[in-house]
């Protein structure tokens, strides 16, 4: 137990990684994570696209880089993108994505991978281009975008954590 606290209280945002493609057992675990996290009711609506081949994580960053207004990789470099998105029929889809991510990034931290929720999957998959993608992996079109989870192999030390702030917990 006190290892799973110590990973969540030293996990960190990776915002450098190297080339090195992350292997099929670590991707596994991580995505195994993911399976599990809660969901409302158990109905499991999310889903998560794995992205490898660098054409298509290449298209999925300039799209973020443009809806963002910017001239560079939002995703990094890391050589691996799990796209998380999730059912709009179910009322809890937001949510339920949200614990998904939560998961994916944990378990990374475990096993020793970088990680980092990118934010504007959202917007992605809400434009023709995005729309496009999903009808190409045969995704139906209630499936909205929640969050890009980059994972790779980090190429910096992690930041140490910022100090906790005030007022934080609120007891009643």
């Amino acid at each position: 137990m006190q290892s799973t606290i110590d990973d969540l209280k030293t996990r960190r945002s990776c915002r450098a990684y190297k080339s090195e493609q992350i292997s099929s057992d670590e991707l596994k675990l991580v995505l195994e994570a993911g399976e599990y996290a809660p969901t409302g009711m158990g109905m499991q609506s999310p889903i998560m696209v794995v992205v490898q081949d660098k054409p298509t994580i290449k298209l999925l960053s300039d799209i973020n880089a443009e809806i963002m207004g910017v001239n560079k990789d939002p995703f990094y470099g890391a050589p691996t993108v799990v796209v998380v998105l999730a059912d709009t029929n179910r009322p809890t889809w937001v949510e339920d994505g949200s614990l998904v991510m939560g998961n994916l990034m944990n378990a990374a931290h475990a096993i020793g991978l970088g990680s980092c929720w990118i934010n504007r999957a959202r917007e992605t998959f809400d434009r023709p281009e995005g729309k496009e993608l999903l009808k190409k992996w045969g995704i139906p079109e209630s499936y909205r975008g929640v969050g890009n989870c980059i994972l790779g192999y980090p190429a910096a030390e992690a930041p140490k954590p910022k100090p906790r702030k005030e007022n934080y917990i609120v007891r009643v």
